[in-house]
């Protein structure tokens, strides 16, 4: 009976031991290696931003599923994740991954926001309404349909704290754009790489923050209460008055932030520094208007919680602006 006791108290803790292990061997900001690869395998400089459709995403309108009221034939069920979904496919015989639920609005829109600033984003619709045939037959409503790219090939997963681009300024900017916009699931099995299927392809991988359906909330528990096993999740989803409520830019201390976080990604979050910061609303402050009511209209979100997000959004990277240097004349 001991026995038992003594690994029910070894099990309940051991998370506490595995987190402190890994934020005393997290890289820190003066510790950030060599750039390694090339920078296009994360990022690349979105010289036609103007003119992206922020409401049909990087597959275009051409590879977009029916709005309302399409088929999919059931291949298979979602095994990862906490949210219910499926692998299916259409008339055309393209397979989507489906995901239903709270998170479908706030990962197309973030996924979105992610690849006008110029980070590598997959083809991602929202769907009101769609008809499952076999599997769990019937009418499934809200969902994120996502499909794979052409020409590339999932290999594998990476992660946050182990990476190639640690010292690249769109790395540091990729942290700052999921606190902003509150994405607080920052897991490697959310990220995905992918291999070019052509050699002649350049950049041959590409490096995705994939799943950011935890996005559009706010973060609110305390990594503590986490590892002791207490209920409840890091933050909520496509929450807008959490949102709102959550501030940014905490203060500033030479060239160290501290945001206004509560997660289990404190390590992550201390390497970013003032230059990621600005680096990151430099790139948010060029979207036009109409970009950022496409970005949340492919999340069919109400005209009202888009614009209360908007305003939220544009003050915090207004406060990020703010910490560039004057220009003296």
């Amino acid at each position: 009976m001991r026995r038992a006791i003594q690994l029910v108290v070894w099990f309940r803790f051991l998370p506490i031991i595995v987190a402190i292990v890994a934020c005393a061997h997290a890289p820190h900001a003066q510790d950030r290696q060599t750039l390694s690869h090339e920078i296009a395998e994360l990022w690349q400089e979105p010289t036609d931003l103007l003119e992206r459709d922020l409401f049909h995403g990087p597959g275009g309108s051409e590879l977009a599923p029916p709005a309302t009221d399409g088929a999919f034939e059931f291949l298979a069920f979602k095994k990862t994740g906490t949210n219910p979904g499926y692998d299916v496919k259409d008339a055309s015989g393209r397979v989507w991954s489906v995901k239903l639920g709270i998170e479908a609005q706030p990962e197309v829109t973030t996924s979105r926001i992610l690849w006008a600033m110029g980070f590598h984003q997959p083809p991602q619709y929202f769907v009101q309404q769609f008809t499952l045939k076999g599997g769990d037959p019937g009418v499934k409503s809200t969902a994120r349909v996502r499909a794979e790219i052409d020409r590339w090939e999932a290999a594998g997963d990476w992660s946050w704290y182990e990476n190639p681009f640690m010292n690249a300024a769109p790395f540091g900017g990729l942290v700052v754009a999921q606190l902003i916009l509150n994405n607080w699931d920052l897991k490697t099995p959310n990220n995905r790489l992918y291999q070019a299927r052509d050699g002649s392809v350049k950049p041959q991988q590409l490096f995705m923050v994939r799943d950011v359906g935890a996005s559009l909330g706010h973060s609110k528990q305390s990594p503590f209460f986490k590892f002791l096993g207490t209920p409840g999740s890091q933050g909520t989803k496509n929450d807008v008055a959490g949102f709102e409520q959550q501030g940014f830019i905490k203060k500033v201390d030479g060239d160290r932030v501290t945001f206004d976080y509560r997660g289990v990604n404190q390590a992550l979050v201390d390497r970013v520094k003032v230059a990621d910061v600005i680096w990151a609303c430099e790139q948010m402050a060029k979207f036009p208007d109409g970009h950022w009511q496409a970005a949340f209209k492919a999340g069919a979100f109400p005209q009202e919680n888009a614009d209360r997000y908007i305003r939220k959004i544009k003050e915090k990277i207004a406060q990020g602006l703010a910490l560039k240097a004057p220009v003296t004349p």
